[in-house]
């Protein structure tokens, strides 16, 4: 049995990451500000905190772990990291550099990073088809504003405390994970929750139509979560200290995203473009140094994974009818 903390432990990655981790037998103590909000904790010790704020309390939890999972993150899809980027830089490089030092501190014996493709520079991702994008495409820098300045600095940091401190770090580079258990109102929700959202609200309520922001033809990859768990753990195992993709290589446009999910509900509805935010024009994952490095990488398509997804928000549609959001 493993001694092991995951921050961000009420989020959805971090909420999927602690089922698996106690799967394997870990003892876990989950850090977040929140407990998951559509399933209760599988974690041993769940603590509410915000690691915004340091203290002694926060530092004594990291005393005999073996790993740290470091999740904990102020972020959401395009509609929120667009706008709010001096909040997120601060937000979440306070959260970083006082988990790195409690880890630090404590002399644990490995940390893994979860970074974000959106630390790549936008200068590679100005066309629809632009080239997938390989580890080693990150400098010289320029992230997209705020939150991928983040991402790629503590990025920097994390190899610095390995070098420094002999810390045993990890890094991995999201890109797009999505699935069941995540945010899928509010405006911190990713593409494929607030399409499936669209799509079932649109059933319900008689239309025949849902909005897109753009003109659709912005590309994505997108990584199912069963991918990135199994894709974290080989990792961490992995004994790689430098920073790895883990995305899927498909590259779809947002107009075949939505007709993935309206393939998914068995329905055809028309595409209104509106105006909002899009980010980068096109990305996609290079995935050679991951299959040369786990020999592995991401595996489940994209309808495979949207079926699922749209079915339980589909679900939550239906069960949160008439409620503000």
């Amino acid at each position: 049995m493993r001694k092991v903390i995951v921050t961000g432990a009420g989020g959805f990655i971090g909420h999927h990451l602690v089922n698996f981790l106690k799967s394997k037998g870990d003892y876990v103590i989950g850090v977040d500000i929140k407990k998951p909000e559509f399933e209760a904790t599988k974690c041993d010790k769940f603590v509410i905190y915000d690691i915004r704020e340091k203290s002694k309390l926060f530092e004594d939890l990291f005393i005999g772990i073996d790993d740290v999972w470091a999740l904990a993150a102020d972020m959401g899809g395009m509609g929120f990291i667009s706008q709010n980027h001096a909040t997120i830089m601060r937000n979440n490089v306070t959260i970083n550099i006082n988990t790195l030092e409690a880890a630090r501190k404590a002399k644990v014996k490995r940390y893994l990073y979860t970074s974000s493709a959106c630390m790549y520079p936008v200068n590679f991702q100005t066309e629809e088809d632009s080239a997938p994008l390989a580890e080693d495409m990150a400098y010289p820098a320029n992230p997209q504003h705020g939150y991928g300045w983040e991402k790629l600095y503590t990025e920097k940091l994390c190899e610095y405390y390995r070098e420094e401190f002999g810390l045993d770090t990890r890094i991995v580079r999201f890109h797009n994970t999505y699935g069941p258990l995540g945010a899928w109102r509010g405006g911190r929700e990713k593409a494929p929750a607030a399409l499936s959202r669209k799509v079932a609200e649109a059933i319900r309520d008689g239309k025949d139509h849902i909005d897109i922001w753009g003109d659709g033809r912005q590309t994505r990859s997108f990584c199912y979560i069963d991918d990135t768990i199994k894709g974290l753990n080989l990792l961490m195992e992995s004994g790689y200290t430098k920073p790895l993709n883990m995305g899927r290589d498909e590259m779809v446009s947002i107009n075949e995203l939505a007709d993935t999910v309206m393939k998914a509900a068995g329905v055809k509805l028309k595409k209104v473009y509106v105006d909002g935010p899009q980010g980068v024009r096109g990305r996609n994952s290079d995935n050679s140094l991951c299959k040369k490095i786990l020999g592995w990488a991401p595996e489940i398509d994209l309808e495979t994974g949207i079926s699922k997804t749209y079915e339980w928000i589909k679900t939550q549609v239906e069960k949160n009818q008439g409620a503000q959001y």
